[in-house]
């Protein structure tokens, strides 16, 4: 009760932590074409700014999490907030190399992926489960938020000053380290070590995963697969595994990864072709891009907190069910309204936008719920990974099928413009798609109602 009750004392810093920590996601976007100027770079070679980072964020994320269940979460944190902020310093510093400015970008991923990894733990141990829906809504309200305002703040700092200024931001998360230092619970170191080997397989073949899916280039791929299965092949051996193979013998568990990684594979592959159609389409320039998309962007802050309230008072399924039923529905709206006035298409996107929302703080509830205490850090650290590496393999196999000949035919009748054939089609696939996450999900979790930690029906 006392560790529950000083949790609740930082719920506002983690919110303050958790926008900081996702900010540099994006903050950076806006700013490639100046930092490619800077340095005379191709395309190709400035886009290292924001993969670099987001391959460490998005390895560490399972890190951290598998350290969670061996080591103080409170030191943990800190130890994540100074990493992060000794890579904004050193990244100011030397802001003139551009391969310096890389490598503390990928110190900076380092740092910053123990702050969302961390806090999942922290709310799903500390936590009950009527307050851990609210506190999803308000975090999924949160990452929203800091993911809609980066370019937007990134490009104010980089215009007014340079954009060097932007791997100052960071330094902010600094005055919530005495918070977490007072008031999160002292742990008990857990069982086990740090499987070093299992970490380098495991992010080797997942960093080449994405390298891979970027850049295209078979190498990527081949060692992608050759160190993934000596991870599964080790963990199997090992006396101190990275991941006890047992986590995915809970069948709601592994459910719960792949219905993840259909759900946020398909809604990023939505992400990456809206921008498309409304330029191809509606021949809109990247202003007038950005203005159609913010509303429903924004509407994540709202609706998230919306959705933790759902969560709840309803459950988590019965929000899932909803959100599912949203973005599907806007699905066919696109499908069928592309073409039309563009302030349709932007209402689509906020009923995206919405349930998406959410979608995204209902399935981390239920994933919560049937997780052991004793392997929550590393399961929602993998959770974390399956969202990240969905974002890359959406977008990829997207950009793959938009050259596919077979999808520019008229199948749906209220399209005229020949423009929009392929992008009504992929509509069409995406509805699809997520239906089938919606059954894997009713099968799964919603047939049985309700289960208890450890994958087992209550009562």
């Amino acid at each position: 009760m006392e560790q529950a009750s000083n949790a609740k004392r930082i719920v506002p810093w983690i919110f303050y932590i958790i926008f900081f920590g996702v900010l540099n996601e994006t903050v950076f976007n806006v700013s490639t074409p100046n930092i490619a100027a800077q340095f005379n770079l191709l395309p190709a070679g400035v886009s290292w700014v924001i993969t670099i980072f987001i391959i460490f964020f998005g390895m560490g994320s399972v890190i951290y999490g598998k350290l969670s269940d061996i080591y103080s979460i409170k030191k943990l944190i800190v130890v994540g907030i100074l990493i992060y902020n000794i890579g904004s310093i050193l990244g100011f510093v030397f802001q003139s190399s551009y391969p310096l400015v890389i490598v503390c970008r990928a110190i900076q991923g380092a740092g910053a992926s123990a702050i969302p990894a961390l806090v999942m733990v922290v709310v799903a141990r500390y936590f009950s489960p009527e307050e851990r829906g609210k506190l999803f809504g308000i975090l999924t309200s949160t990452v929203s938020f800091s993911i809609g305002i980066g370019p937007v703040l990134g490009g104010f700092i980089a215009e007014t000053f340079h954009w060097s200024y932007l791997f100052l931001i960071p330094l902010f998360t600094l005055v919530a380290i005495p918070s977490f230092r007072k008031w999160l619970p002292e742990q008990e170191a857990g069982q086990g070590k740090l499987d070093v080997l299992g970490t380098f397989l495991l992010g080797i073949g997942i960093s080449s995963l994405v390298l891979y899916l970027t850049e295209a280039d078979l190498p990527y791929l081949l060692i992608s697969v050759v160190l993934i299965v000596w991870f599964v092949i080790h963990i199997r051996r090992s006396p101190h595994p990275f991941v006890d193979p047992d986590l995915f013998a809970n069948r709601l568990y592994s459910n719960g990864l792949v219905i993840g990684f259909i759900i946020f594979s398909t809604v990023f592959g939505i992400l990456f072709i809206i921008p498309l159609m409304l330029n191809k389409v509606y021949h809109l320039d990247p202003d007038a891009i950005g203005l159609v998309m913010f509303p429903g962007a924004i509407s994540g802050v709202i609706f998230g907190t919306v959705g933790g309230n759902l969560t709840a008072k309803k459950g988590s399924h019965f929000v899932v069910y909803i959100g599912l039923a949203l973005i599907i529905s806007s699905m066919l709206c696109f499908s069928t309204l592309i073409g039309f006035p563009i302030w349709l298409i932007g209402a689509c996107l906020l009923l995206m936008y919405i349930g998406f929302s959410f979608m995204q703080t209902a399935l981390a509830e239920s994933i919560t719920s049937i997780m052991p205490v004793e392997r929550m850090g590393v399961g929602m650290g993998f959770y974390n990974l399956t969202a990240f590496i969905s974002g890359a393999v959406g977008t990829a196999l997207i950009a793959r099928l938009m050259n596919l000949s077979a999808l520019n035919v008229r199948i749906n009748p209220f399209v005229a413009d020949p423009l929009g054939h392929v992008y009504s089609n992929l509509f069409i696939l995406f509805g699809f798609i997520l239906l089938v996450g919606g059954c894997l999900y009713f099968w799964s979790f919603g047939r049985a109602g309700r289960y208890q930690r450890g994958d087992q029906p209550v009562g």
